[in-house]
């Protein structure tokens, strides 16, 4: 009855059912204060399903710490269908529901598990999910769940939460939502007139339509209690309605007999309703489990295959209004009588709220469960048991290291406040070798929040308290964390002397211990002094890839060094090798900046379609992961395009929604845009920008320095060449392989202080012609045409400038191209027009689908890479046939892209 004016909210759930059951999956947040209806509406939606897999869970407000509890109660029928997964994927899934060995699965490789077993599932019947009280679920299950059904798009799967705000759950808020008001007036009178018995004054009837605001439960509850003078009045805002409900179902509860109240509490204790547990415990407390029927009759409870409360208002009071030792008592119960072999972590939880005085035996059982829940990659779970197991320690040193162990797992599960109000409770009591560790952490945090010099500063005078070798590493942390967005000129440099202050160097020095150092010479000494240090530093870290688990956040500092040094087949080697390696490690936290310097790799051989493939990958699991994405690589490659658009738009972006200012890509991708552009003076500008940062103490990009010379000549301000010069100069010098040397060449020859100009530019491009730097190659042609058409010489010009037009137009460089059709133009040729290239019609997404389908892998293989379903990627590649007019793989493989 109280449907009646439910038929708009009815039909939307409907059509989101009919769209997922022909293969258009999606997801709904039905939002709305307590009583409304929300369950009830579902309830009568999904009834009507038939052919269905129908998916119910709910979260609880005393699981919202176990990990993984909304997952279990979702997933588990499915489980069945994950032997059709990929192994790693299976693997991780089983590790989450304790059915294999694999310990710290990936929160990504999860979601995906979790997406893949539901798309399995609807191979054979359309699936809905139904979680109700999503805000309650808890963070590992509601990470997953969100990812699921922002992918489902594909797939027969419908997806719907409920919950009381939507806006204040983290990724429900960016899902469709269908708010639910009161009913309206005739549909409550429909509803309390079925409901009430016959004969009551009509008085009392409006009283109780007036009080309830169209909520049906609170309808259905005043209706119930309503006495021969009707309801009392609330006399209070409607945000209250909420606290009358739970007064009702206080007064329902108290006014049981004094044996059956704590059997209503243990049932309140235990949230899953599992009867036999419930029995077992009420047997150990002398309860009768009878006498659930009478909390039945009296309204509180259902009873069925699960004992389920009238409504979660009703558990939630009931357990609130009980005293403190009733809580304990059947707490206790439950401990004892939940089964330790399949239901640990449950029953330490149980454990932990039945004592008062600390307890030892308790909190290492607390502790035990922390570390499976961190082993299974929960670690807000574990820092909820390790808080708790804090709590209850009884020795103050003990206590200490837990709660600081619990801040940790804080920090990591993404809570960097409740992480340093953790790291305050506990610094008092703290052993003088842990208060080190302690002030640490609180730097990291502070980072964290605030990724300012001064953090990184005080991250840096802590390290000076710790052990030598975890000192250094944390100096590489912190020194390598504001590298890329020192805005205050001379401070990095500064940091440098300090940390060579206080951290020698080790012997034997480790691959980190040389890595650190490099960075700090780079900085503090000249180009020919820096560069021995870099590069045995990048060649020990070479090494160590290939024996040891070295963290990819490292390889891309190696990647940087590479970079500066000019080795170009190190380069494509260090930046493929690090994305393989943050792959086999699972390391999805540090695969995007992997990718990304995979990206400039891909730029600087010339390969702009690949390079925007890797970026689309990094976006992919950035948004998989909901983090703000760094943009100084996409920034490069829209310098590199010339794509002004698309540059000021990534511009903006600096700054904001979490992400840093990148000041160093900044400059550096301003210089090559800008130089393709031909806006010499704005290219200079930039470029002097990155010089004088250097010149202060600050990291710059050392290529920023061949960007100097060409703007400052094309400008006509030779003269504020000269340090990039000596720069480039003393670099060759100092390692003098190819695309080095070449850079120092081609500098002399755009200066032209030199008499033979024209050997410089030829020698430069044979050296460039050496080095895989394939867009640096076509720039130098460039140069030399350019050159020859000044010097009136047409005929030799063309041939550079048409071979520069050709070689810049196929790799995507569109404002160097341009400019070469700008000078083919002046010479009296116009330039060849190529036909349109059909590749270009694909988005990025789907080029680079398409490329790793073409390179032999499955659509399951591919939906991993990509955090995408089989199903969305088969249909991506429908789009990719039509578009290029093709109709098979074996096709697809023979075209190239």
């Amino acid at each position: 009855m109280q449907f009646v004016a439910r038929d708009g909210e009815r039909r939307e759930i409907d059509r989101l059912m009919a769209s997922a059951a022909a293969g258009r999956g999606g997801a709904l947040v039905v939002a709305g204060e307590a009583g409304i209806g929300k369950s009830a509406l579902l309830d009568t939606a999904v009834g009507t399903l038939d052919g269905w897999e129908v998916l119910r869970a709910a979260g609880t407000e005393f699981e919202q710490d176990l990990l993984y509890a909304v997952l279990h109660q979702l997933c588990a029928p499915l489980l069945v269908h994950r032997r059709a997964l990929p192994a790693v994927q299976r693997a991780a899934l089983e590790a989450v529901f304790g059915l294999g060995e694999q310990t710290s699965p990936d929160p990504l490789t999860v979601s995906l598990a979790a997406l893949g077993l539901l798309a399995e599932a609807a191979r054979k019947h359309p699936v809905c999910c139904v979680v109700d009280d999503a805000q309650w679920i808890d963070e590992a299950s509601r990470q997953i769940l969100v990812f699921v059904a922002r992918r489902v798009g594909a797939e027969r799967v419908a997806v719907v939460f409920a919950a009381r705000d939507a806006a204040a759950v983290p990724g429900l808020a960016d899902l469709p939502r269908m708010p639910l008001g009161g009913l309206h007036d005739e549909a409550a009178r429909s509803v309390l007139g079925a409901v009430t018995h016959t004969g009551l004054d009509a008085e009392v009837f409006d009283r109780i339509l007036a009080e309830a605001c169209g909520n049906p439960l609170a309808l259905l509850e005043f209706a119930h209690d309503a006495g021969p003078f009707g309801v009392p009045k609330l006399r209070r805002p409607r945000a209250s309605l909420v606290h009358a409900l739970e007064e009702k179902f206080v007064h329902r509860w108290a006014g049981l007999p004094a044996g059956i109240r704590p059997l209503v509490v243990l049932a309140a204790a235990e949230p899953v309703g599992d009867l036999a547990l419930l029995r077992h415990a009420a047997a150990l407390i002398a309860l009768d489990p009878e006498d659930f029927a009478v909390a039945e009759d009296a309204g509180l409870l259902t009873l069925g295959p699960r004992l389920r409360f009238r409504h979660p208002l009703a558990r939630s009071a009931v357990y609130a209004s009980a005293t403190p030792g009733t809580r304990r008592r059947v707490h206790a119960a439950l401990a004892e009588a939940t089964d330790p072999e399949t239901d640990l972590d449950r029953r330490a939880w149980h454990r932990a709220h039945a004592v008062v005085d600390a307890d030892e035996d308790v909190a290492a059982e607390l502790e035990r469960s922390a570390d499976r829940a961190r082993l299974r990659g929960g670690f807000a779970a574990a820092a909820a048991f390790m808080e708790r197991a804090g709590q209850l320690t009884p020795a103050t040193d003990r206590q200490g290291e837990r709660l600081l162990a619990a801040a940790r797992l804080r920090l990591q599960a993404g809570a960097p406040c409740e992480a340093r109000a953790l790291v305050a409770r506990t610094e008092r009591g703290l052993k003088d070798t842990d208060r080190a560790e302690a002030r640490l952490l609180r730097a990291r945090v502070d980072f964290q929040l605030a990724h300012s010099p001064q953090a990184t500063s005080t991250l840096i005078d802590i390290a000076s308290e710790l052990p030598p070798d975890q000192a250094r590493e944390t100096y590489l942390e912190a020194f390598a964390s504001i590298m890329y967005n020192d805005n205050h000129p001379g401070l990095l440099k500064e940091l440098g002397a300090h940390i060579r202050e206080r951290a020698p160097q080790r012997k034997p020095a480790r691959p980190v211990d040389l890595l650190l150092h490099a960075l700090l010479d780079q900085i503090m000494l000249p180009v020919e002094q820096a560069v021995p240090t870099m590069r045995d530093a990048v060649t020990a870290c070479r090494a160590a890839t290939t024996s040891t688990s070295t963290g990819p956040w490292r390889m891309n500092l190696v990647c940087q060094l590479v970079i500066d040094l000019r080795d170009d087949e190190m380069l494509e080697e260090m930046s493929d090798r690090q994305v393989e390696v943050a792959r086999r490690q699972g390391a999805l936290a540090t695969l995007p900046q992997a990718l990304r310097y995979q990206a400039i790799t891909r730029v600087a051989v010339g390969r702009f379609d690949d390079a925007a493939a890797s970026l689309a990958e990094a976006r992919a699991v950035d948004e998989a992961a909901g983090t703000a994405p760094l943009l100084g690589a996409e920034l490069v490659l829209a310098g590199f395009c010339g794509d002004i658009d698309r540059y000021r738009e990534l511009q903006r972006q600096l700054g904001h929604g979490g992400r840093p200012f990148e000041t160093v890509g900044e400059h550096y991708a301003r210089a090559v845009l800008h130089n393709g552009l031909g806006n010499y003076e704005a290219a200079l500008d930039a470029a002097l920008g990155a010089q004088r940062r250097q010149q202060a103490g600050s990291y710059s990009i050392w290529a920023v320095y061949t960007e100097l010379v060409e703007a400052a000549v094309r400008a006509g301000r030779g003269e504020e060449a000269t340090e990039a010069l000596h720069h480039l100069e003393a670099l060759a010098r100092a390692n003098p392989v190819p695309w080095a040397v070449a850079d120092w060449l081609q500098a002399r020859a755009l200066l032209g202080r030199e008499e033979d100009c024209e050997a410089l530019y030829r020698e430069a491009i044979d050296r460039f012609a050496r080095t895989r730097v394939r867009v640096l190659h076509a720039r130098a042609r460039l140069t030399y045409g350019e050159w020859l058409r000044r010097e009136h010489r047409r005929a030799e010009a063309r041939v550079e400038l048409r071979a520069a037009h050709t070689m810049l137009s196929a790799m995507g460089a569109r404002g160097f191209a341009e400019r070469a059709a700008r000078e083919l133009r002046a010479t009296g040729e116009q330039p060849r027009r190529d036909g349109e290239d059909p590749l270009g019609r694909l988005t990025a997404q789907e080029r680079l689908i398409a490329g790793k389908v073409a390179a032999g892998a499955t659509s399951k293989e591919v939906a991993a890479m990509l955090f995408l379903s089989p199903r969305t990627i088969d249909a991506h590649l429908r789009n990719v046939y039509r578009k290029l007019g093709i109709s098979s793989r074996r096709q697809l493989r023979e075209t190239p892209l």
